[in-house]
């Protein structure tokens, strides 16, 4: 039985080691594209109580990172363009800033890697 449990463990132990170097992988994937030199652009879909949509989304409009604010139809409610300093900018907004908005249901942040089309012309 003894044997068994060592086993299991070292099992466990070995799983959790992969895991921790596929976070520290990943976060250098993001750290190589997204440094604190680099500005980030993002597109964020949010879900809100709809009976308080406007509202939220004319003070979405007021934070100073966002350059656009759309209401939408569909499977989200909100659509934000936002661009920040860094990736840690980033991090703050969403959690500091959106999340102290009442009536946000869930957020989807998308990092925007490149624009091939912007306002109508070719890039």
């Amino acid at each position: 039985m003894n044997k068994e449990k060592t086993v299991n463990e070292k099992k466990k132990a070995g799983k959790a080691r992969q895991e921790e170097k596929e976070d520290k992988e990943y976060e250098e994937v993001l750290e190589s594209y997204f440094n604190e030199e680099t500005s980030v652009k993002t597109l964020i879909h949010i879900n809100v109580d709809t009976k308080f949509a406007d509202t939220i989304a004319q003070k979405i409009a007021e934070l100073g990172a966002t350059t656009d604010v759309f209401l939408v139809t569909g499977d989200i409610d909100i659509v934000v363009k936002a661009r920040f300093e860094s990736y840690t900018a980033l991090k703050n907004f969403i959690l500091n800033e959106l999340s102290a908005i009442k009536g946000i249901r869930e957020t989807r942040t998308f990092l925007i890697v490149s624009t091939y089309k912007l306002h109508g012309k070719k890039i």
